[in-house]
């Protein structure tokens, strides 16, 4: 995995937990410029660093000597407009119901939700505006309650 593969994901993992910079630099004992370097495909990491944020993001780091062409592709960035979206108070009571509903953890069903409504999204083959996050969230609580 490239540094700029693991930038993403760390990056997108934190977004979709909701958390600042700042927030996961206190949590892993590392600085927060350190960190927004990682996300920007930038730096070196050690394996304790890596190990340190996947602790403070909830995630467990897995190490594979060869590429045996089994690893999953990392997923893409979320659209800027769906992650305003997510800092709506809207979403976070959908995202708090959706988890008592299917008995997950809330932040595990904020980054489910998240990475489902952005593949859903990529489908419309244009930027998404807040009604249309609106319209998937809708979706995604209709097929959770059926």
């Amino acid at each position: 995995m490239e540094i700029a593969d693991l930038g993403n994901r760390l990056r997108n993992r934190r977004l979709a937990t909701g958390r600042t910079i700042a927030a996961v630099a206190a949590d892993a004992g590392l600085s927060v410029p350190y960190i927004a370097n990682l996300e920007n495909g930038r730096g070196n990491p050690t394996l304790s660093a890596v190990n340190r944020l996947g602790s403070a993001l909830g995630v467990e780091l897995v190490l594979r000597a060869a590429d045996d062409g089994t690893e999953p592709e990392p997923p893409g960035a979320l659209p800027d407009t769906l992650v305003q979206f997510s800092r709506t108070p809207r979403f976070s009571s959908e995202t708090a119901r959706l988890a008592r509903i299917t008995r997950a953890p809330e932040d595990l069903t904020r980054e489910r939700l998240l990475h489902a409504m952005a593949a859903m999204g990529a489908l419309a083959g244009r930027p998404l505006a807040e009604l249309d996050w609106h319209r998937l969230l809708d979706a995604a609580v209709l097929v959770a309650r059926a």
